[in-house]
């Protein structure tokens, strides 16, 4: 059975990372000592929920979570450095430091290490996540011991809520647009002084007309979307904004 070591000191671990054409090792010393560290680790750099679904959460709300005490976040995998790095690229997840724990020390030592031979994995990580102060486990999360790879408690949103329930979420929004649109640029601009962030998709790079009529029921641009909801076009945004 996975042991929650909350209270205990994370196993002391040299992690060998490559940064630019050199090895540096990196203790968790240099990692943790003094810090308040979100920590999250997964099976498999490039699997299908860590790269749908675990990373891309934690590096959205890397802002709220330092905004409330978190000096760092780390994603934690049996992997190597070379293959950690081209995930982090792949991601685009500037907001996160991405360890590899190549030879499972670390992650042996959490006592979070388990057989995937079915698979043809080898050994890696079971799912977890944690808050760590100080290089001691304030709070972890693991996931059910069930077969497959349950996720359900290591996720962002699930770590945010425990450390700062009353924490203002960013909102999700994702605007549709086409090169050489002035409209679209209107949009844009209208989100940025509301202090939205936003994802943009471009027109024949992210997306098709074909994608735009089956989403958007039109073919007109921009399209904004919201937390779900579709707010439609830039006269539409003005309006939504100032209701």
């Amino acid at each position: 059975m996975l042991e929650n070591k909350t209270g205990q000191e994370i196993p002391f671990t040299v992690f060998h990372t490559r940064q630019g054409s050199e090895w540096v090792d990196v203790s968790t010393d240099e990692l943790f000592k003094g810090k308040t560290v979100a920590v999250f680790s997964l099976p498999g750099a490039f699997t299908p929920t860590c790269s749908s679904s675990h990373v891309p959460r934690y590096n959205q709300l890397a802002d709220t979570f330092k905004a409330n005490g978190v000096d760092e976040i780390l994603c934690v995998s049996v992997n190597d450095a070379f293959v950690m790095n081209e995930w982090k690229l792949d991601q685009k997840a500037d907001n996160i430091t991405f360890v590899p724990d190549g030879n499972g020390e670390f992650t042996e030592g959490m006592g979070m290490l388990v057989d995937k031979s079915d698979l043809g994995f080898g050994k890696r990580s079971w799912r977890y996540s944690m808050i760590v102060k100080d290089g001691i486990i304030d709070k972890m999360f693991i996931e059910p011991e069930e077969p497959g790879d349950p996720y359900g408690v290591s996720d962002a949103d699930t770590m945010l809520n425990a450390i700062a329930p009353e924490a203002d979420i960013p909102a999700s929004v994702t605007i549709m647009t086409r090169p050489g649109c002035p409209y679209c640029d209107k949009a844009k601009k209208m989100l940025k002084e509301a202090g939205y962030v936003y994802e943009e998709l471009t027109l024949n790079k992210e997306y098709t007309d074909r994608s735009l009529r089956a989403i958007a029921g039109t073919d007109s641009v921009p399209q904004i979307f919201i937390n779900g909801d579709a707010i439609g076009g830039s006269s539409d945004l003005k309006e939504w904004l100032e209701s």
